[in-house]
C-alpha cells in the first residue's frame, strides 16, 4: 500500500466519521424541529376552527351520527383530519366523511392512536363546552420527514465526496516533494555518491534529505577507503612476491652457502607476506560484521598475560597488574581486546632499541581499565602522531605491515574503545582502555 493511499485512508476515514457525527446530529434536530412544527400546525388548526365556531350564527347540534364538514368549511389544511365534540362525547362536527373514525380527545394535548390499522398524532383543545380535536397520519409525517431530510442529505454527501477528493489531490501535493527525491535517485549513475540537490524541500523532509546525503557521504568515503587499502595491498604484497621469486631465481642458479642464502631469504619473504595476509584478514574481520563473541568472559589480568604469550618475546615484557584487574572482566569480545593489545606490543618490541624492555601496566578505574604499553624507543615525531593509524604507514624503516595500529583503531571503534599516544624523548606511550562488565 502506498504512503498516498493510507493517508488517505487514514485522513478520509476521520474525514467521514466527523461529517457522518455532523450529519446524524444535524439531521435528528432537523427532525426534531419539524415534528415540533407539525405539532404546532395541529395546535395552530384546532385554535383556528374554534375561532370559525365562534362566528357561526348558531350553535352546533347533533344530527343524527354527526355534522358532516368538509376540510375547506372548517378551514383545515389537507391531510388533516378536524373533529369537534361535546364534553358528553356527542360528535358534533368532523371533516373526515367515514363513521368509524372517530378520533378519539382522551384528556387534552397530543395523543398517538390507531384508526383503521393507521397510526394518527392528535391534539384536543377544549373551548368551553366543546373539544377539538385535529390530527394527521404518521405516515404522512414521516414521508414529509423523509423528504426533507434526503434534500438536506444531498449537500452533505456532495461537501463530503469533495472533500475526499480535495484530500486525495492535497495529500498528491503534499507527497510531491518524495517523488522528486524517487525520481532524483532513479535516474544517478549506479557509482554516483554525490549528494541530492533538491530545491524547495519542505522542513518536514529536510531532515531525510540531510541523512540521504550523509549515507552518501559516508559510502563515499567507504568506497575511497576499500579503493585506498586495494592499493596499498597490491603494493604491500607485491614486494615481498617479488623479493621471493628473486630469491628463488638465484636458488635455482646456484649451489652451495650462496643457494642457503637464498632460500633463506625467500622463507623470510614468505613470512612477511604470511603476517600481511593475516594482518589483512583479521582488518578485514573487524571491520566487517563479523560476530567475535564466544561467549566467554575474560578479564584484564587474562587479556595481558594472553596478549603477552601471543608475541612470542614474554621475556622482554614487563607486565605491572593489580590484583583487581583479575576481577575485572571486560565488556567486549576477549579475541578483540587480545588482538589490540598484542599489536600494541608487537609494535612497541620492534621500536624498543637493543633489548630495551616494554611495560605493560594494567589500570583499573571505575567502569573501564587502560592499558598503558611503553617502549624505549627513539619516540615519534609529534606531526606524525596523527599517521600512526593510517593503513600500510611505516615511520622510518619499520619492518612492520603498517597494518597493526590501523587494527588497533579498527577495533577501538567497533568496541567503544579509547586509543591515546604519547611520545617523549625516552620512547612511546600507548593508552588503550577498554570497559568494563558492570557490576551486579
Amino acid at each position: 500500500m502506498s504512503l498516498r493511499l493510507r493517508l488517505s485512508l487514514i485522513l478520509g476515514t476521520a474525514f467521514v466519521l466527523i461529517w457522518a457525527l455532523a450529519a446524524a446530529w444535524m439531521l435528528r434536530d432537523l427532525r426534531q424541529q419539524m415534528m415540533f412544527s407539525l405539532d404546532q400546525r395541529l395546535v395552530a388548526s384546532a385554535r383556528m376552527v374554534a375561532g370559525l365556531i365562534d362566528q357561526l350564527p348558531q350553535p352546533l347540534t347533533s344530527q343524527g351520527d354527526g355534522t358532516r364538514l368538509s376540510a375547506d368549511q372548517l378551514s383545515v389544511p389537507d391531510g388533516m383530519a378536524c373533529q369537534v365534540t361535546s364534553l358528553r362525547g356527542e360528535i358534533l362536527a368532523r371533516s373526515h366523511q367515514h363513521a368509524d373514525q372517530h378520533l378519539e380527545d382522551g384528556q387534552g394535548g397530543f395523543h398517538d392512536q390507531m384508526i383503521d390499522g393507521a397510526r394518527w398524532r392528535s391534539f384536543t383543545f377544549a373551548h368551553g363546552d366543546i373539544r377539538i380535536t385535529t390530527a394527521d397520519r404518521h405516515l404522512e409525517r414521516e414521508a414529509l420527514n423523509r423528504s426533507i431530510l434526503l434534500a438536506a442529505s444531498a449537500p452533505v454527501l456532495v461537501a463530503l465526496l469533495g472533500s475526499l477528493g480535495l484530500l486525495w489531490i492535497g495529500i498528491g501535493k503534499g507527497l510531491a516533494p518524495l517523488n522528486w527525491m524517487r525520481e532524483a535517485l532513479r535516474r544517478r549513475s549506479p557509482d554516483s555518491v554525490e549528494p541530492l540537490q533538491i530545491k524547495a524541500v519542505p522542513s518536514e523532509l529536510q531532515p531525510l534529505l540531510d541523512t540521504q546525503n550523509q549515507l552518501f557521504l559516508r559510502i563515499g568515503q567507504t568506497i575511497e577507503r576499500e579503493r585506498r587499502l586495494t592499493g596499498d595491498a597490491a603494493h604491500e604484497l607485491r614486494s615481498p612476491l617479488t623479493a621471493i621469486k628473486t630469491h628463488l631465481q638465484v636458488a635455482r642458479m646456484t649451489d652451495g652457502l650462496v643457494r642457503e642464502q637464498a632460500l633463506a631469504h625467500a622463507e623470510e619473504g614468505a613470512d612477511r607476506l604470511h603476517r600481511t595476509l593475516e594482518q589483512l584478514l583479521l582488518l578485514a574481520r573487524v571491520e566487517g560484521s563479523l560476530s567475535f563473541d564466544d561467549g566467554v568472559q575474560c578479564s584484564a589480568d587474562q587479556v595481558a598475560r594472553q596478549a603477552i604469550q601471543d608475541t612470542g618475546d614474554n621475556r622482554r615484557i614487563v607486565l605491572n597488574a593489580p590484583p583487581p584487574a583479575a576481577g575485572a572482566l571486560l565488556d567486549m569480545p576477549g579475541a578483540l581486546a587480545v588482538a589490540a593489545l598484542r599489536n600494541l606490543l608487537d609494535n612497541a618490541l620492534r621500536h624498543s632499541s637493543g633489548e630495551a624492555p616494554v611495560e605493560l601496566e594494567v589500570q583499573v578505574d571505575g567502569e573501564q581499565v587502560g592499558f598503558l604499553v611503553r617502549d624505549h624507543g627513539p619516540g615519534i615525531p609529534e606531526q606524525d602522531l596523527q599517521h600512526l593509524t593510517q593503513r600500510f604507514w611505516r615511520n622510518g624503516h619499520s619492518e612492520g605491515s603498517g597494518l597493526g595500529l590501523a587494527i588497533v583503531q579498527a577495533i577501538v571503534q567497533r568496541c567503544a574503545c579509547s586509543l591515546n599516544f604519547d611520545s617523549r624523548s625516552d620512547g612511546l606511550r600507548v593508552l588503550l582502555r577498554m570497559p568494563l562488565k558492570a557490576s551486579a
